[in-house]
């Protein structure tokens, strides 16, 4: 995974869930560890290069996934000529274009009014929550400031967007605005209980050594989601710095049985 992340440029989301739906089917080393073949490289590519033409990535895997529906076992993803036209995937399968998403026909050209010559038909796409929020996914390997700008945009377009708001909030602790990512994650509590929010919240306040505070975020976390094993992994070591042993002990167990898994 790390070879192909590095030599791709590929978020490791991206190749997960390409993995998951599918396309690609890599084989497990020693460890457990994923093994490409170069086929499953070809089918990285053509997502490398739907990355490249700013197609978010969450398009991206979801138009592969509804590819893979409506093609034939037998022909593979890497025998399709697969491009973008704006931040849609469309397929090219011999003289026909259509959209990967919604199977629909896509037309290339219309005649100029002017001349007659062919012209790209182009429509800005409409900008929606979840629209910004799938660009500011595909931005964080790239531009993180500029993901932090459409994580904003897509608050701005929901308010109640918790995903966005826990994404932003990580981007913010991991340039150090502890203080911005605090209060984006407080703010997005008030609304949800989900466990990776708590748990980053958690993460956060553990790095400000803020012990007590920390822990409820952790506990919350995995009343949340019970099978948190991260969660159970950084109560245990909390348990133990603050002195509380039995606790200690008891998220560590979990943690490893949660990791046998």
């Amino acid at each position: 995974m790390h070879d192909v992340q590095r030599l791709l440029r590929l978020p490791r989301s991206t190749i997960r869930s390409l993995v998951h739906a599918g396309f690609v089917t890599p084989s497990r080393g020693e460890r457990g560890a994923w093994r490409f073949s170069f086929q499953d490289l070809i089918v990285l590519r053509t997502a490398q290069a739907l990355v490249d033409a700013n197609v978010p990535a969450r398009r991206i895997t979801r138009s592969m996934r509804e590819l893979k529906k409506r093609l034939p076992d037998e022909m593979p993803l890497s025998g399709l000529a697969i491009g973008a036209v704006a931040d849609r995937v469309v397929v090219r399968e011999g003289g026909a274009r259509w959209q990967a998403e919604s199977g629909q026909y896509v037309l290339e050209f219309e005649a100029d009014p002017v001349n007659g010559a062919p012209r790209v038909i182009e429509r800005a796409p409409q900008r929606d929550a979840q629209s910004w929020f799938e660009e500011a996914a595909a931005l964080e390997a790239t531009d993180a400031e500029a993901a932090i700008r459409a994580y904003e945009q897509a608050i701005g377009c929901d308010a109640s967007f918790v995903d966005a708001r826990i994404n932003l909030g990580r981007l913010l602790h991991d340039r150090g605005d502890v203080a911005g990512a605090e209060r984006v994650y407080r703010e997005a509590a008030t609304m949800s209980d989900d466990a990776v929010l708590l748990y980053n919240l958690g993460v956060l306040l553990d790095d400000q050594q803020r012990g007590e505070e920390a822990l409820a975020a952790y506990e919350a976390a995995v009343v949340s989601d019970p099978d948190f094993a991260d969660a159970h992994y950084n109560l245990g070591l909390l348990c133990e710095s603050l002195g509380r042993a039995q606790d200690a002990i008891r998220h560590m167990a979990r943690y490893r049985v949660l990791a046998r898994r």
